[in-house]
């Protein structure tokens, strides 16, 4: 198609005695500067843009994965790890990407290791807790990102990221009110009053140790930063499909999706999956783990209002106002980036 409009170009500028070279040229140069304009303006903050749409593709995958009562979490795994590899092989062989290069094989499996173990964790969460709950506590990724980006990447943190984390922590507590802090009128929605406890312990505890892998998940993509995209998720994509469906075998969960709806939500949740994993991985590649990570929160937003819209499930006060303080860490880190993009002499800065 491009070149029939090539050619029609240079028939219409041979008629006129025009250099068709010339046009072409300005044509392509004036497209280059435009997408350059733009990339221009987000600068030093399109990381971060990046990053909160992701976290808004994952948050729908979260409500289909919690919609989908009739298939199991971690077989909806498998599907979901189905959308990430297909559309990247064509990718990387366009390209003539080496899949498995030298060097970085090992890390390469290590972060399809953590990384599909987190998301099957954090899947049970979702089915197991209240959509906005197991998503506070899936993202509070930042707490624990910034203490491994110190220790693994040498990443400054600072009082400002120290502030933001306690934000962070804050609106966590504030969620998820556990009763050793907010006694047993602090108890949120599913809970146990007379037992003291929430009745489904391990999806607490998965969401927290989903988070745990989650955070090695951010520091590996750091480190494999120079890779590009496609040939991390090929192998991101290989790995946890291999993984998820020997894990459903084991808990003999396997089965074969209804057909209408029930399709289309696993094809909607592959499509959103891969275009989550995409931006967030041109995001951590773009940006540090740190400022990513906490963007990424924005996630947890997102499932107050699809638990509202989808599930009816109103947020009472203590969850609106945790929401505000993860809210507030994104805003802050986002206007600090925006002030140290401005020149040294600058007001803002």
């Amino acid at each position: 198609m491009e070149e029939r409009v090539e050619m029609q170009f240079y028939v219409e500028d041979e008629c006129r005695g025009d250099a068709p070279t010339n046009r072409l040229i300005s044509r392509r140069s004036s497209a280059d500067s435009s997408r350059r304009t733009i990339a221009s303006r987000l600068g030093p903050y399109l990381g971060l843009v990046l990053a909160t749409v992701s976290s808004l593709f994952f948050s729908v995958c979260s409500v289909i994965v919690k919609w989908m009562v009739d298939v199991d979490p971690m077989e909806l795994a498998a599907f979901r790890f189905v959308g990430v590899l297909l559309p990247a092989v064509p990718i990387a062989l366009f390209r003539g990407e080496n899949v498995f290069p030298r060097g970085k094989r090992l890390l390469l499996v290590l972060r399809s290791f953590v990384g599909t173990t987190g998301l099957m964790l954090s899947f049970y969460a979702f089915r197991h807790m209240p959509l906005a709950d197991a998503s506070v506590i899936v993202f509070s990724v930042p707490v624990f990102v910034a203490i491994f980006a110190r220790l693994f990447l040498d990443e400054p943190c600072d009082s400002f990221s120290v502030l933001t984390i306690c934000l962070t922590l804050t609106g966590v507590l504030l969620i998820t009110r556990p009763i050793a802090v907010f006694g047993s009128s602090g108890l949120g929605a599913g809970a146990d009053a007379s037992a003291g406890t929430d009745p489904d312990l391990w999806g607490g505890l998965s969401a927290f140790v989903a988070t745990l892998f989650g955070a090695n998940a951010y520091i590996l993509l750091r480190v494999l930063k120079g890779i590009h995209f496609s040939v991390i998720m090929i192998n991101f994509g290989a790995f946890a499909l291999l993984e998820t469906l020997l894990v459903s075998w084991f808990l003999g969960v396997l089965c074969i999706p209804k057909c209408g709806t029930e399709r289309l939500l696993i094809l909607a949740l592959g499509a959103f999956s891969f275009g989550g994993q995409i931006l967030l991985t041109k995001a951590l590649q773009l940006e540090q783990a740190g400022p990513v990570s906490i963007a990424r929160s924005a996630d947890i937003v997102f499932a107050f209002v699809w638990q509202v819209i989808f599930f009816n499930e109103s947020p009472n006060v203590y969850s609106v106002l945790g929401a505000v303080f993860v809210t507030s860490s994104v805003i802050l880190v986002g206007l600090r980036k925006w002030a140290k993009a401005n020149p040294k002499s600058h007001s803002v800065r």
